[in-house]
């Protein structure tokens, strides 16, 4: 079977239409438009980049957004009290606070600060918790889209071997829960990997669907996969690249070149997954603005 790239590229152009159609039918009811709020700490070149993303996706398909900035200065009290503005802002809808954040500040208090019922990242403990126990919940963004992505390509998961590198709670752990639930796209058998784990190439090949959430770019090389894997690379970094212009490529988990002729479906770096993560939010934001997902917490 001749590989084939999962485009997120065209799948989130595609989605984009959907949700504008459901932004613009809103508009037409006189219904609420739904508003995004992300939180911005610092000036890291990556999470400027990511964030502008997000906004300007926002502004292509309707929805409203909301930039709010601080220095890297910034107390983790000031942090947590305009996280509590927005939550306390009937009009703002979503909001993500955008990682990392500063090492003065706990990431974990700020997530469990966001309210529930606006926490279209999916990082609060009751939603994590509610999406374990497949009760109605944000799923993290991410994995979310990668969800997204296998349906859309029609990729058989029940019964595969999924094996997931990385354990993070942002995706390696959500992931690993997703894929074995009782649903589609899901029902695989999962193993979860991470760097201490032994024989990781080993566990590598054995897998039908491989997730490289690892964060180390060009980890899994042509060894670690099996012919006719299909093959999710989560993984976006910066390398040092002096003929480009910018002085870096971005790089995945994955070493695309070599891998990528043993597999039957993989996805690009960039125009993968990052893509999909982004139609994730606004997809959330939705949602959260029709109060579709449980909000009696």
């Amino acid at each position: 079977m001749p590989m084939q790239l999962l485009d997120g590229k065209f799948l989130s152009a595609q989605i984009k239409q959907e949700i504008a159609a459901e932004v613009a039918q809103i508009r037409e009811q006189g219904g609420k438009i739904p508003h995004l709020v992300a939180i911005l700490v610092g000036t890291l070149g990556r999470s400027e980049t990511y964030v502008a993303s997000k906004m300007k996706s926002c502004e292509e398909v309707g929805m409203k957004s909301t930039l709010i900035r601080f220095d890297d200065t910034v107390t983790e009290e000031e942090l947590l009290n305009a996280v509590r503005d927005v939550n306390n802002n009937p009009d703002m809808d979503g909001l993500i606070v955008q990682l990392p954040l500063p090492d003065h500040i706990s990431a974990d208090k700020v997530m469990e600060t966001i309210h529930p019922a606006k926490d279209v990242d999916g990082f609060h403990p009751i939603n994590i918790g509610r999406m374990a126990k497949g009760l109605p919940a944000y799923i993290s963004a991410t994995p979310q889209g990668i969800l997204e992505m296998l349906k859309r390509y029609d990729i058989k998961t029940a019964g595969k071997h999924c094996v997931v590198v990385g354990r993070s709670q942002i995706v390696g752990l959500p992931m690993a829960i997703l894929m074995q639930r009782n649903t589609y796209p899901g029902n695989c058998t999962v193993t979860i990997t991470h760097s201490r784990t032994q024989n990781l190439p080993d566990i590598c090949r054995s897998a039908d669907i491989l997730i490289a959430a690892l964060g180390r770019p060009e980890f899994i090389t042509a060894d670690m996969v099996k012919d006719g894997a299909v093959v999710i690379d989560v993984g976006l970094e910066r390398v040092p690249d002096a003929t480009k212009k910018s002085g870096f490529a971005l790089k995945g988990d994955v070493k695309f070149d070599e891998v990528a002729p043993r597999t039957s479906y993989i996805t690009p770096v960039p125009g993968g997954v990052g893509l999909m993560t982004i139609c994730s939010l606004m997809q959330n934001t939705v949602k959260a603005a029709r109060g579709e997902v449980y909000t009696g917490f």
